[in-house]
């Protein structure tokens, strides 16, 4: 194994000046630096690490947590792949001029029993980046008192961190309120995502405000998924289970991949969309734009989700005392002919952020339904059994 002796021994330098040149330092003449490289060159040499970070005391690495969400289906459709994918470019895009390295884990979701490995975690680099907002707000006040600490995906509400998150509540609210002003659909069914999902409350949230502001429409019935495909076929099995006179003109769902399990529902049951009823998504997945029709929905900049936050967590390790800040990425609606637009539509619109006040984080929290509806999933079971 080549040592740094050895390529002070090869260059005929002191052992010091081969790790000014090795760390970038100015204090080298320029005829010692190239000779040293060449040295460096010649035999092969690899900085250690480890002595490096001791040296620095800094480990040059950056934490990613992600969460794994239940799915029977293995393919391109599969939310982790899609969203922690490009998150994960994002992330590598803004480390890489650092020559930074990137220590990933994974998360069963807000119940997984494995929180308290992250406070391992904390000693593994220097500051973490968490998906989605699962972990709970005590336990990530614990981890950023060790290390710095981004949430991505996450609740703006959140108060022991640094956010950084799509403005789902208004590219929400900006899809619904399409469906209604430009389409004419009253009677709207929801499919939420997973309930510890961040991303997901918030875009019920922005359904909820254009609903209060159109008290001609409805919510007809929702149906709880897990941003799968599988369980949006679900949710349209539901849908088509409910009476012929409560059926909805229009499902909002709550991302792209239950908004394609909706479409292959319907389509397996020959209703027709957008005729019968409109189907919109959230996300602006590329399988997306392949259905048939092609699925109206709402761009969320993935890829800039994980720069931006990158970017914020390499400033707060190089500044502890930043004071926590949530960052609203913008969002874009996506129109395509699943919500009733012309065939062959393509047109993108940037969204205004909706100045609203925040409510209560527990009452944002719940799900309610017009008084003495049930929700979609017990509804159709009860009907089975009957």
């Amino acid at each position: 194994m080549v040592t740094l002796y050895d390529v002070a021994r090869l260059a005929g330098v002191s052992t010091a000046t081969v790790s000014r040149v090795v760390h970038g330092q100015d204090r080298v003449r320029e005829a010692t630096r190239i000779r040293v490289q060449q040295a460096i060159e010649e035999l092969g040499y690899v900085p250690d690490g480890a002595a490096q970070s001791l040296s620095r005391r800094r480990k040059d690495v950056i934490g990613l947590v992600c969460v794994e969400r239940p799915a029977q289906q293995y393919d391109i459709e599969n939310m982790n792949l899609l969203f922690y994918d490009e998150v994960l470019r994002g992330v590598e895009a803004r480390i890489r001029d650092h020559e930074w390295s990137l220590l990933i884990t994974f998360l069963q979701g807000a119940n997984d029993p494995g929180f308290p490995r992250l406070e391992s975690f904390t000693g593994k680099a220097d500051g973490i980046l968490i998906g989605e907002g699962i972990v709970p707000s005590p336990f990530i006040q614990r981890l950023a008192a060790r290390v710095p600490v981004v949430i991505f995906a996450g609740t703006p509400d959140e108060k022991a961190a640094d956010v950084v998150t799509a403005d789902n509540l208004s590219g929400s609210a900006a899809v619904v309120t399409h469906l209604i002003r430009d389409h004419g659909r009253r009677r709207l069914f929801w499919v939420h995502g997973p309930a510890d999902s961040p991303d997901s409350r918030e875009r019920r949230l922005g359904l909820d405000h254009v609903l209060r502001a159109n008290p001609q429409c409805q919510l007809a019935g929702f149906y709880q998924g897990y941003y799968s495909v599988q369980s949006g076929e679900e949710a349209g099995e539901a849908l088509l289970a409910m009476p012929r006179d409560s059926f909805p003109d229009a499902v909002v769902s709550a991302n792209d991949q239950m908004a394609i399990g909706v479409l292959k529902a319907l389509a397996r049951a020959g209703v027709r969309v957008p005729q019968d009823v409109a189907v919109v998504g959230f996300d602006d997945i590329f399988p997306g734009s392949l259905c048939d029709p092609p699925l109206t929905t709402v761009h969320q900049p993935m890829r800039m989700l994980g720069e931006r936050a990158c970017a914020r967590l390499l400033d707060r390790i190089a500044n502890p005392a930043l004071p926590p800040a949530v960052e609203l990425l913008p969002t874009e609606l996506v129109l395509r002919s699943s919500c009733g637009c012309p065939p062959r539509t393509v047109i993108r619109r940037p969204v205004p952020t909706l100045d609203l006040p925040r409510p209560d984080p527990a009452a944002a929290a719940l799900l309610t339904l017009p008084p003495g509806r049930k929700p979609a999933r017990r509804r159709a079971r009860q009907a089975a059994k009957a």
